[in-house]
């Protein structure tokens, strides 16, 4: 209990997602011993909730601290890199477009855009979770993860539903294709039978979680065709924009 309350005290004493503090920062701001720090920052730094800034042996926040509420998605940097974009993109094409982080066996939107004119049969919002297996953010996330992650992921997966191995490895193995093949995964009545979705892994840089962009419509009104005719493109130059983007800035 003694770690846990330091490690959360220890992301407190950053007063926004934009901040860098060095290990002796935290200590002084925590009133900790800076050995102590350098053991919760390295932790926090594996499980996302810290990012390690090389060129200034700094920590910033990490996107997995949106997971516990800490702090908002407007003041981390990478909205201002995506947001916009994703915008544009849901105008463009009349879709539910969303960002979203892997939180645990779910994907945690941190972002949400919907044309006026979109037709969805619902409204997810920001803090939404998706299950992995069957959405396309998260058979994105599946997709995009490293080979060892995501036998990881799929294990624990397969651990909770036995009866459901054959169709969860199949529908893995199927977005690992779609990805190389198409640039995207697909996920076409498999969440939810109304709702037709593609999504595209997104890399901001070594030091940042995988993320998923994902767009998603009516199956009556965005056929799958339609959806890999036109809004595929679309989607994966954006993807490409924003990743250009966030690396420039």
């Amino acid at each position: 209990m003694t770690a846990l309350a330091r490690g959360l005290e220890l992301l407190r004493a950053f007063a926004s997602g934009e901040e860098r503090l060095s290990n002796q920062e935290l200590a002084e701001r925590c009133g900790l011993p800076k050995s102590t720090v350098t053991r919760l920052s390295y932790t926090l730094t594996r499980l996302g909730y810290l990012v390690h800034v090389p060129e200034s042996g700094r920590y910033r926040l990490g996107l997995q601290t949106l997971a516990l509420g800490g702090t908002t998605l407007s003041r981390l940097d990478v909205r201002e890199a995506s947001h916009g974009p994703l915008q544009q993109l849901a105008d463009a094409t009349q879709t539910m477009v969303a960002l979203g982080i892997r939180d645990d066996l779910a994907m945690l939107y941190i972002d949400n855009c919907v044309s006026e004119q979109a037709i969805v049969t619902l409204r997810l919002s920001l803090g939404s979770r998706m299950p992995l297996a069957s959405s396309a953010v998260g058979r994105g996330y599946l997709a995009g993860a490293t080979p060892e992650v995501r036998q990881m992921l799929v294990a624990r997966l397969l651990a909770l539903d036995p009866p459901g191995a054959a169709a969860l490895e199949a529908a893995v193995a199927q977005a690992v294709a779609d990805l190389a093949e198409l640039g995207c995964v697909r996920s076409f009545g498999a969440w939810r039978r109304e709702v037709n979705a593609i999504a595209v892994p997104m890399r901001l840089g070594p030091n940042q979680p995988l993320m998923v962009v994902n767009a998603a419509a009516a199956a009556y009104a965005m056929p799958a065709e339609v959806f890999l005719r036109e809004v595929r493109p679309r989607l994966v130059d954006t993807v490409r924009a924003i990743e250009a983007r966030y690396r420039a800035a």
